[in-house]
């Protein structure tokens, strides 16, 4: 019998490219797609050549079996290579039950291929069912880890070398070829003598003499390891990656209902105090970031106190998620109950800075708090590195200088200044978050980005007959603005 040669080598690797003159990654992958498919092709049209052979040739036989497997092993890297383009591979890229047999008895231990190479080596076999001849290639006895003087394993031995959940799997296959004729393709796992483990695919066919009878069988094995290794990683990450999308999700519902339970609840316009005259004309509304996924720690208020007087308050904390909206709702119910308890703006925001500071869950937060006396039509207010409000009065628009005020929870002990503002009939007041623009603004002015933008309204809240038609403008201006952060905005007309 001639030696089997033809299988005893490792498989070819792809050529490296010159780093400089490599294409983007989508490009390299669809080249590497189409020259998979053209390889895939050429080998085909080999393997049908070779399907009128001389069974009693063994060198021919290992020769189409060596075309099979390729085709296999090319359909492989095709479809892996379109999960690659396309990004997240699908669910199920391996049977469960493989999967999980896997899972049980742990990482493969990496074969002798080379580093990171998705093929092994390729080893053939003939079991010779009347003299009980037993041939194996060079190749396929060092992919058992066996030696020459150890010698080939005999059809009966060949399930001991197995792991016990694939060796049903082993006889079925034999079985099936030796009993009924069927060609042999499955895959499974052995135990090498040090205890190492490696994944082999198996094709095969039985080989009838004169009479129909089958007088043997033969085999070509390669060693998937590494593959199936790729394989188990990409599951993983994949498994990992859906889990992470999942709770993102999760976290992301429930920061979203904690902000809309603790934000108002009102809609379009609000009259504050609801009786008497001199009542504010309020709207606000929140607008989300770019992928609407990052719920942040912002907020906006407006109600009436006890003494008549009205509180206006804009803020935002650090971070996104349920931590932040946890810590607003915190700083949001304990801005209410101080101002409740008519405790003046800046003291208020000395209050809050200590709250965040000494928080079990420290944050940073800037914040703008106004107090309103509709008799006097004076606003006081104090902020906490937070945009200054916009005051818009006879068509034009102005930051109002702000009192001195450091980032809330920056540092402890800090102090608060307070001032007046008193405002006209017709004036708007504009509260926002930085989140609000990023256009670039008038650094030689002393603006924040996308004041230029934002003040440039002032025409059409001087035409406006309502602060929600004032709001209508600044989400027409920014909602389509790509925001790296959410945003919240304020608007208070105060009446003619």
């Amino acid at each position: 019998m001639p030696p089997h040669l033809s299988a005893d080598r490792p498989a070819s690797q792809p050529p490296e490219r010159d780093a400089a003159g490599a294409p983007g990654a989508v490009g390299a992958v669809d080249a590497l797609i189409h020259r998979t498919l053209r390889l895939r092709g050429d080998v085909d049209a080999v393997r049908r050549e070779t399907v009128q052979i001389d069974e009693d040739d063994p060198q021919q036989r290992w020769q189409r079996a060596l075309c099979d497997l390729a085709v296999h092993q090319l359909d492989d890297l095709g479809a892996q290579l379109g999960q690659l383009k396309e990004g997240l591979p699908p669910q199920a890229a391996e049977p469960a039950e493989r999967s999980a047999a896997a899972d049980r008895t742990g990482p493969e231990t990496p074969s002798d291929d080379g580093p990171g190479s998705p093929v092994g080596r390729v080893g053939s076999a003939e079991w010779n069912l009347l003299t009980d001849e037993v041939s194996w290639s060079g190749e396929l006895l060092r992919i058992f880890g066996r030696t020459a003087a150890a010698g080939p394993l005999s059809l009966d031995e060949l399930p001991s070398a197995l792991l016990p959940d694939d060796q049903p799997l082993l006889t079925a296959l034999v079985t099936d070829c030796l009993v009924d004729g069927k060609p042999i393709d499955g895959e499974f796992r052995i135990v090498l003598p040090d205890g190492r483990t490696r994944t082999l695919h198996m094709r095969g066919e039985p080989v009838l003499d004169a009479d129909g009878c089958t007088a043997s069988m033969w085999a070509v094995m390669r060693d998937v390891s590494a593959l199936r290794r790729s394989r188990q990683a990409v599951r993983r990450t994949h498994d990992t990656f859906r889990r992470q999308q999942d709770i993102a999700q999760a976290e992301r519902r429930v920061a979203k209902d904690l902000q809309e339970a603790v934000l108002p609840p009102w809609r379009g316009s609000l009259r504050l105090p609801e009786q008497g005259p001199g009542a504010l004309d309020i709207a606000a509304h929140y607008l989300p970031s770019e992928s609407g996924a990052l719920i942040g720690g912002g907020w906006y208020d407006a109600m009436d106190l006890p003494d008549g007087r009205t509180l206006l308050t804009v803020g935002d904390l650090t971070g996104h998620g349920i931590r932040a909206t946890s810590a607003m709702t915190m700083i949001l119910g304990a801005l209410r109950g101080m101002a409740v308890a008519g405790i003046a703006p800046a003291a208020l925001m000395g209050h809050l800075n200590h709250l965040l500071e000494t928080s079990v869950q420290p944050a940073l937060g800037s914040a703008v708090c106004c107090r309103f006396d509709p008799a006097t039509r004076v606003l006081e207010w104090a902020q906490a590195g937070h945009p200054a409000p916009l005051l818009f009065r006879n068509g034009t628009g102005r930051p109002v200088p702000p009192p001195d005020g450091i980032l809330l929870g920056a540092a402890p002990g800090a102090a608060y200044e307070q001032d007046e503002l008193r405002l006209l009939p017709g004036d708007v007041l504009v509260l926002h978050t930085d989140g609000l623009a990023r256009d670039g603004g008038s650094a030689e002015r002393g603006l924040r980005p996308g004041m230029d933008t934002l003040l440039g309204l002032a025409p059409r809240f001087a035409r406006a007959r309502s602060a929600q038609e004032c709001v209508r403008a600044v989400v027409e201006q920014f909602g389509g603005t790509e925001r790296m952060d959410d945003a919240s905005v304020l608007v208070v007309r105060i009446p003619v």
